[in-house]
């Protein structure tokens, strides 16, 4: 269990769009991303690494790209575990899910920064500036991602196929919240 505070309010229910999905698939790729959250808060790998297919292919949010579950595996060990004395943490939320079939989904996840210790969205100082390009340069850890998971579902369990995780540079998007 994560002792890190998070942001109060209540995540929205997703977007679902696509083939019809029982409820139940929907309900677990919910809580599929709030347990990537939950592996994140507690600089987790082997947490992080469960909800891997072993083909998967990964690119981070800088651009790097990992292909199977070992080369994730090992750049997650490297790059996971010191983050757990950050005082930056990053909250999860299914924002929209397109069933591309019954067993594949298409998610995209609005990843917002907050501060560890109480909670606060960084991003914020973003909403309703003009021109945040300064803001972005001087505070990167403010700047929130947008990641999207190809989730396969294998023998009743949703695990990500491929995904490719983006920090918001767009100004509109940005500054708009």
């Amino acid at each position: 269990m994560s002792t890190t505070a998070t942001p109060a309010a209540p995540a929205p229910a997703p977007t679902v769009i696509g083939v019809p999905a029982p409820q139940e698939d929907v309900d677990a790729i919910v809580a599929f991303v709030a347990g990537v959250q939950e592996a994140q808060l507690n600089a987790d790998p082997e947490a992080f690494l469960a909800g891997f297919r072993e083909d998967a292919i990964w690119t981070t949010a800088h651009g790097k790209r990992l292909t199977g579950l070992p080369e994730i595996g090992a750049f997650t060990r490297k790059v996971l575990p010191p983050q757990a004395d950050s005082p930056v943490i990053a909250t999860y939320t299914a924002d929209l899910i397109l069933f591309v079939r019954p067993d594949i989904a298409a998610v995209k996840i609005r990843q917002r920064p907050a501060d560890r210790a109480g909670g606060a969205y960084l991003d914020e100082i973003f909403h309703g500036q003009e021109d945040p390009a300064e803001l972005m340069a001087a505070r990167p850890e403010a700047v929130p991602g947008t990641p999207t998971y190809v989730l396969a579902k294998d023998d009743g369990v949703w695990r990500i196929a491929a995904a490719q995780n983006t920090q918001v540079l767009d100004v509109e998007t940005l500054t708009a919240g």
